[in-house]
Protein backbone atom coordinates (compact mmCIF):
# COMPACT_ATOMS: atom_id res chain seq x y z
CA UNK A 1 0.00 0.00 0.00
CA UNK A 2 1.11 3.73 -0.75
CA UNK A 3 -0.08 6.83 0.40
CA UNK A 4 -1.11 9.92 -2.02
CA UNK A 5 1.55 12.89 -1.26
CA UNK A 6 0.12 15.25 -3.56
CA UNK A 7 -2.69 15.65 -6.43
CA UNK A 8 -1.83 17.84 -8.98
CA UNK A 9 -3.17 19.91 -12.11
CA UNK A 10 -2.79 22.65 -14.69
CA UNK A 11 -5.14 24.44 -16.50
CA UNK A 12 -3.21 24.37 -19.96
CA UNK A 13 -0.68 21.69 -21.56
CA UNK A 14 2.91 22.90 -21.28
CA UNK A 15 2.54 24.47 -18.02
CA UNK A 16 3.91 23.12 -14.39
CA UNK A 17 1.34 21.32 -12.65
CA UNK A 18 -0.04 22.67 -9.08
CA UNK A 19 -0.66 20.60 -5.79
CA UNK A 20 -3.84 21.10 -5.29
CA UNK A 21 -4.41 18.77 -2.14
CA UNK A 22 -7.54 16.85 -3.92
CA UNK A 23 -9.28 16.62 -7.06
CA UNK A 24 -11.87 14.24 -8.94
CA UNK A 25 -11.27 11.75 -10.66
CA UNK A 26 -13.57 10.87 -13.70
CA UNK A 27 -14.57 7.79 -15.41
CA UNK A 28 -13.05 7.63 -18.89
CA UNK A 29 -11.84 11.12 -18.60
CA UNK A 30 -8.95 11.51 -15.71
CA UNK A 31 -8.53 14.62 -13.48
CA UNK A 32 -11.95 17.32 -13.53
CA UNK A 33 -9.78 20.35 -14.53
CA UNK A 34 -6.43 19.21 -15.99
CA UNK A 35 -5.68 20.41 -18.71
CA UNK A 36 -4.20 16.52 -19.65
CA UNK A 37 -7.67 14.93 -19.00
CA UNK A 38 -9.33 13.07 -22.17
CA UNK A 39 -10.41 10.07 -23.68
CA UNK A 40 -6.63 8.54 -24.38
CA UNK A 41 -4.58 5.69 -23.08
CA UNK A 42 -2.70 9.01 -20.77
CA UNK A 43 -5.36 10.13 -18.82
CA UNK A 44 -3.64 10.26 -15.35
CA UNK A 45 -0.15 10.64 -14.93
CA UNK A 46 1.71 9.07 -11.60
CA UNK A 47 5.35 9.40 -9.89
CA UNK A 48 6.92 7.72 -6.65
CA UNK A 49 7.54 9.94 -4.24
CA UNK A 50 10.95 7.77 -3.22
CA UNK A 51 11.96 8.77 -7.52
CA UNK A 52 11.57 12.68 -7.09
CA UNK A 53 13.08 12.55 -3.48
CA UNK A 54 16.21 10.73 -5.32
CA UNK A 55 16.58 12.84 -8.13
CA UNK A 56 16.26 16.26 -5.45
CA UNK A 57 19.33 14.42 -3.99
CA UNK A 58 20.93 15.10 -6.94
CA UNK A 59 20.45 18.48 -6.39
CA UNK A 60 17.32 18.86 -8.48
CA UNK A 61 15.07 21.77 -7.42
CA UNK A 62 11.59 19.85 -8.28
CA UNK A 63 8.31 21.03 -6.36
CA UNK A 64 5.43 18.30 -7.12
CA UNK A 65 4.13 18.90 -10.31
CA UNK A 66 7.20 20.13 -11.87
CA UNK A 67 7.89 16.36 -13.66
CA UNK A 68 4.04 17.12 -15.34
CA UNK A 69 2.55 14.59 -12.65
CA UNK A 70 -0.64 14.34 -11.63
CA UNK A 71 -0.61 11.87 -8.54
CA UNK A 72 2.79 11.36 -6.32
CA UNK A 73 2.42 8.31 -3.88
CA UNK A 74 4.77 7.42 -1.72
CA UNK A 75 5.89 3.69 -0.94
CA UNK A 76 4.81 2.34 -4.66
CA UNK A 77 7.38 1.40 -7.33
CA UNK A 78 5.23 2.86 -10.11
CA UNK A 79 7.92 1.88 -12.74
CA UNK A 80 7.95 -1.39 -11.86
CA UNK A 81 3.92 -2.58 -12.19
CA UNK A 82 3.25 -4.09 -15.41
CA UNK A 83 0.36 -2.57 -17.53
CA UNK A 84 -2.63 -3.92 -17.00
CA UNK A 85 -2.18 -3.23 -13.10
CA UNK A 86 -5.22 -1.82 -11.19
CA UNK A 87 -4.61 0.80 -9.06
CA UNK A 88 -7.46 1.47 -5.67
CA UNK A 89 -7.35 4.82 -4.13
CA UNK A 90 -10.49 5.12 -2.50
CA UNK A 91 -14.02 4.57 -4.55
CA UNK A 92 -11.27 5.08 -7.36
CA UNK A 93 -10.01 2.84 -9.57
CA UNK A 94 -7.24 3.19 -12.43
CA UNK A 95 -5.46 0.86 -15.36
CA UNK A 96 -2.16 1.45 -15.60
CA UNK A 97 -1.48 1.94 -19.21
CA UNK A 98 1.70 3.19 -20.19
CA UNK A 99 5.24 3.15 -18.32
CA UNK A 100 7.24 6.22 -19.38
CA UNK A 101 7.09 8.37 -22.16
CA UNK A 102 9.06 10.09 -24.76
CA UNK A 103 9.84 13.82 -24.29
CA UNK A 104 9.19 16.07 -27.41
CA UNK A 105 10.51 18.97 -26.09
CA UNK A 106 13.06 19.13 -22.79
CA UNK A 107 11.10 20.10 -20.09
CA UNK A 108 12.13 22.88 -17.75
CA UNK A 109 13.74 20.02 -15.25
CA UNK A 110 15.47 18.29 -17.90
CA UNK A 111 16.97 21.88 -19.17
CA UNK A 112 18.13 23.30 -15.55
CA UNK A 113 19.66 19.46 -14.70
CA UNK A 114 20.15 17.48 -18.17
CA UNK A 115 17.85 15.02 -16.96
CA UNK A 116 14.25 13.58 -16.03
CA UNK A 117 12.66 10.94 -14.36
CA UNK A 118 9.59 11.28 -15.70
CA UNK A 119 10.27 9.26 -19.03
CA UNK A 120 11.38 6.76 -17.25
CA UNK A 121 9.68 6.29 -13.92
CA UNK A 122 6.41 7.38 -14.46
CA UNK A 123 3.34 5.85 -15.07
CA UNK A 124 -0.30 6.60 -17.14
CA UNK A 125 -3.22 5.40 -16.53
CA UNK A 126 -7.41 5.70 -17.41
CA UNK A 127 -9.82 6.14 -14.96
CA UNK A 128 -12.00 3.01 -14.92
CA UNK A 129 -13.92 4.13 -11.86
CA UNK A 130 -14.44 8.10 -10.63
CA UNK A 131 -14.16 9.70 -7.34
CA UNK A 132 -12.23 11.90 -5.16
CA UNK A 133 -8.83 11.45 -4.54
CA UNK A 134 -6.72 13.80 -1.81
CA UNK A 135 -3.05 14.51 -0.33
CA UNK A 136 -3.08 11.70 2.87
CA UNK A 137 -5.37 9.01 0.89
CA UNK A 138 -4.07 5.21 0.78
CA UNK A 139 -3.74 3.52 -3.11
CA UNK A 140 -3.68 -0.13 -3.19
CA UNK A 141 -1.86 -2.25 -6.02
CA UNK A 142 -5.00 -4.49 -6.83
Amino acid sequence: MGTVRAVCLSAEKGTAKQDAGRAELIAQHGLKGDAHAGNGQRQVSLLSLEKINAFRAEGAEAAYGDFGENIVAEGIDFARLPAGTKLRCGEALLEITQIGKECHNPCAIFQRMGDCIMPREGIFAIVLRGGMIQKGDGIHVE
